[in-house]
Parts: C-alpha cells; structure tokens; sequence
C-alpha cells in the first residue's frame, strides 16, 4: 500500500511561483508512474504532469508546458512540482497519484489534494 501526502499549496500572485512536493510511504516507491493532476470547481479532474519510475520520461499538458517542471527523488520517496509563471486559470486542488503501470489508465493510489490559488 502506497500513501501519498501533498504540501506545498498556497496562494501567490500572478506571475509568482510554487514548489509542491507528494511524499509517499511504502518501499517500492521507485517502480511507480507518478502523476499530479489538478481540478477546478465544477470541473472534470485533468492530468498536468506525469512521470517515469525512473525519471526519464515526463509528460505535461499543453497549457502548463515551459511553465511547469515535474520531477523525483527516489532515494526520498518525494515527487515534485515546481510551478512558474503561475496564472489565475492555474488555480485548482493539486493531487499527486500514482500507479505501477507505465502508462496509467486509473491510478492505484491518491494524496488528499492541496488548494492552489493564483491571484490577479
């Protein structure tokens, strides 16, 4: 069983930036796709970033690319999110999740979420 814990949301203004980080338990922390996913009120939930077991492979949506940098420590069983140039349409409750497919279709296991709020 693998338990995810996200920190690092908060409120900043535009332009501004936002590290967050999903520290998780179990050993085998190293053989998971990590995700972190976001979703606005009254929205469907959508993947922003993901990344390979090993870090090489990464994958970002179109509106956060250049912007947004997904990365990992294995050794720290730590997965993070360094948010830059930070807009208000960035503004949602972030969960990191995580899975021991490659390719995740629906993810095994879900943080509780932290609220990131973008300010004008």
């Amino acid at each position: 069983q693998v338990q995810l814990v996200e920190s690092g949301g908060g409120l900043v203004q535009a332009g501004g930036s936002l590290r967050l980080s999903c520290a998780a338990s179990g050993r085998t922390f190293s053989s998971y796709t990590m995700g972190w996913f976001r979703q606005k009120p009254g929205k469907e939930r959508e993947c922003v970033a993901r990344i390979s077991w090993s870090g090489i492979r990464t994958y970002y949506m179109s509106s956060v690319k250049g912007r947004f940098t997904i990365s990992r420590d294995n050794a720290k069983n730590t997965v993070y999110l360094q948010m830059n140039s930070l807009k208000p349409e960035d503004t949602a409750v972030y969960s990191c999740a995580a899975d021991r497919s490659p390719n995740p279709v629906k993810y095994e296991h879900w943080g509780q979420g932290t609220q990131v709020t973008v300010s004008s």
